[in-house]
């Protein structure tokens, strides 16, 4: 008999023990496996013993925030997906979750529902980019199972899970133009969040890690008014109108 798959497990850290209970019944009645961390210090321990499938970090926590718990996992290597939860829910606030390496943020008070379809769709496009193979370009080599970038001058980059899924993406329509409601579609479904800016800003991450010279990219090409476009191997300027 063909032994069945474990269930994802998630590490809940929040250090109101209602909120805490409320989100771990939830998701225990989703089928996924639970354990709570109450600060950050006891996150980053959890963290590293247990590797869950994902994490959901409120901001503010007791000892170590939450986006310094977010900051130093990352820079140990860790790229499991980080679900924010804060009170703090101003536009400049969530680029921040990002930014420390966070996969998605959600202002409270939320609906469970849209937290739950946040879960369940970061959990998903994990599952999607451990079965994609890795791929080289200019020198560069990507491992989508390991969500890390091998640059072509030898260093290693960590990249988040959106990073890694608008990448896919684009390489996947290597040479066709993606619009930005593609993107959208495509790496945050049904979410609220995301506009149309919060793409721009994952490209520019994308530029600075890929392209010899940001300002002038040679891979990753905007096409103004519609989207972005790919292409593996260097292009002449002004080969295509439109890009950048």
């Amino acid at each position: 008999m063909k032994a069945q798959a474990k269930a994802p497990l998630v590490l809940i850290v929040e250090d109101e023990p209602a909120m805490a209970e409320v989100l771990a019944d939830n998701l225990g009645s989703e089928g996924l496996c639970v354990e709570m961390a109450p600060d950050g210090a006891s996150a980053v321990r959890c963290w590293q013993e247990k590797n869950p499938d994902l994490v959901v970090l409120d901001v503010m926590l007791p000892k170590l925030d939450g986006l310094e718990v977010c900051r130093q996992m990352r820079s140990a290597g860790y790229s499991t997906p980080v679900l924010f939860l804060s009170a703090k829910g101003q536009p400049e606030d969530r680029v921040e979750g990002l930014q420390v390496g966070g996969d998605d943020y959600l202002g409270k008070p939320f609906h469970l529902p849209e937290f739950l379809l946040r879960v369940k769709n970061l959990l998903r496009r994990r599952k999607e980019t451990r079965t994609v193979p890795t791929y080289t370009f200019a020198g560069h080599q990507i491992d989508f199972r390991a969500w890390t970038a091998r640059l072509r001058d030898g260093r290693k980059e960590l990249l988040s899970e959106r990073e890694m899924a608008i990448l896919w993406l684009l390489i996947e329509r290597a040479g066709e133009v993606v619009s930005r409601d593609d993107i959208l579609d495509r790496v945050w479904g049904q979410e609220v969040f995301p506009s149309s800016r919060t793409i721009d800003n994952f490209v520019v991450r994308l530029r600075r890690l890929f392209e010899p010279d940001p300002q002038n990219p040679q891979h990753f090409h905007t096409v103004w008014g519609v989207g972005y476009r790919f292409t593996p191997e260097p292009e002449p300027r002004g080969a295509r109108p439109g890009q950048v």
